[in-house]
């Protein structure tokens, strides 16, 4: 009773806050003082219905709108918030290189059996790459033709971050791709040196024998893991991180900057929707997938993605629902877990399509070439980084650093990544879903009439398997 006492307060009072307003637009008759209490009364409604939810999805989503109030109200507060969205995301930096070291050496070296995955392997890995990189190219033209970045005023005590930078020549980027020093590498946040640094020593650590290599990789795989688990205790500061940063971004930039963050939001979705229209459905088509029993059994992972912005909560249930289509055990359980490392359509067109809008803020004009040396280092930096809420924004953060782009934007961002990533994060889970179809037609073992079987779950996932529990 109480729980619903809680939700019926809390519509009651949204519901007057939002007659209140729109009566205020229309007539400009409502005082601010009556705005100011109900717009509280209404924070207070989702406070204590926060903690009735206890899960951090909810906090974030009631922190959001707590820093928008906030900045509104008392801009001076908001403005001295920025230290705790700043520490947020400083601890977000100190991810990257270890987190994209340890699932790239691991998703390479802990996969080295070439014989045993064959032809599933190169095709697995085909259409990966097909697939994410017209995911990329799709963000990269929607946020062209939105310009959603475009208008906002930078802050000013941010001009550090908009020191000009000298052109480079093409000798000077390709040069600058190769580490000079792993440790400098690292300390300077250069993302893609690390992954190239990471990439070669993976296919190193193939060629040595087995007994030497072991302990390697079981290191590479603790430390992911471990990186994993650090990140899910940062992001337990997220709703302070959120809060914080909304707060500030209103609190400095007013409320107008809310309107190029819908424009973001909406270019995000609209984008997604098209890439699964013009991608996903003639890929299923072209397949001759079953489409009514496909969308029937992916329901459930990809609301259980949504609701937890994270692709791995998602695992078990989308691998037993793509066996009880007709996909065989052995390829679910081999390109499922592979494609949570390598196959992240969301999160890929997002990356594109949130980087450019970084310098769209910032007022940074890049061209096209630019553009696309940027859509291939996000091609690369985006593998590895699936499981974890808000992933990508360790490699955003990464990818402005590498392409010298000011951090600010990141900051408005911030307040609207959840949103964002319960969409994107419910295309991965499509993606790798469709992606086990393809490739059991493509080995001609995909079998329609296949009775479903509820026991995939007992099967040992060859790759993350500390981090696939199924959650209900």
């Amino acid at each position: 009773m109480k729980s619903r006492a809680t939700v019926i307060f809390l519509l009651c009072t949204l519901s007057i806050v939002a007659i209140l307003y729109a009566v205020d637009f229309i007539f400009h008759v409502i005082p601010e003082s009556v705005l100011f209490v109900f717009r509280w009364l209404a924070v207070l409604g989702l406070i204590v219905y926060g903690f009735k939810k206890k899960t951090l999805t909810a906090w974030i989503l009631i922190a959001l709108v707590i820093g928008a109030n906030i900045g509104h109200d008392w801009p001076h507060i908001g403005i001295g918030m920025q230290v705790a969205s700043k520490a947020f995301l400083k601890l977000i930096k100190t991810i990257v290189a270890p987190l994209i070291f340890g699932t790239l050496v691991y998703g390479i070296a802990g996969h080295s059996d070439i014989k045993q995955v064959g032809r599933m392997g190169w095709k697995s890995l085909l259409y990966f790459e097909l697939v994410t990189t017209i995911a990329l190219f799709i963000g990269l033209a929607a946020i062209n033709i939105s310009q959603a970045g475009m208008g906002i005023k930078p802050p000013k005590n941010q001009h550090e971050e908009l020191t000009n930078v000298k052109p480079q020549t093409a000798a000077d980027i390709i040069l600058h791709i190769f580490p000079e020093n792993i440790a400098k590498s690292v300390a300077e946040g250069e993302v893609l040196q690390v992954v190239i640094f990471s990439v070669i020593f993976g296919l190193a650590l193939i060629m040595v024998p087995e007994k030497k290599r072991a302990p390697m990789v079981n290191f590479v795989e603790s430390l992911s893991e471990t990186m994993f688990k650090f990140t899910n205790i940062v992001m337990y500061l997220a709703p302070i991180g959120v809060g914080a940063a909304m707060a500030y971004t209103v609190g400095h930039m007013g409320l107008g900057v809310l309107v190029n963050l819908f424009q973001l939001l909406v270019t995000l979705y609209a984008s997604l929707i098209a890439f699964i229209l013009l991608v996903f459905l003639p890929i299923a088509l072209l397949i001759g997938l079953p489409l009514t029993r496909f969308i029937k059994a992916v329901g459930e992972p990809i609301s259980i993605a949504f609701a937890t912005t994270s692709s791995e909560a998602a695992l078990p249930r989308a691998m037993e629902a793509m066996e009880s289509i007709g996909v065989p055990r052995k390829i679910v359980a081999f390109v499922m877990p592979t494609g949570y490392s390598f196959n992240l359509d969301g999160t890929t067109l997002y990356l594109s399509l949130a980087s450019v809008f970084v310098a769209q803020a910032a007022g940074i004009h890049m061209s096209f070439g630019e553009q696309l040396l940027m859509v291939f280092t996000l091609m690369i930096t985006s593998k590895g980084v699936a499981g974890i809420p808000r992933a990508s924004l360790v490699i955003l953060m990464g990818t402005a650093a590498s392409f010298h782009l000011p951090v600010w934007p990141i900051f408005i961002i911030l307040g609207i990544d959840e949103l964002m990533d319960m969409a994107r994060t419910s295309v991965n889970v499509l993606g790798n879903c469709l992606a086990s179809a393809v490739i059991a037609k493509w080995e001609n073992e995909f079998d329609p009439n296949a009775p479903t079987n509820k026991t995939l779950l007992e099967v040992k996932v060859p790759h993350n398997d500390s981090r696939t529990q199924q959650t209900e």
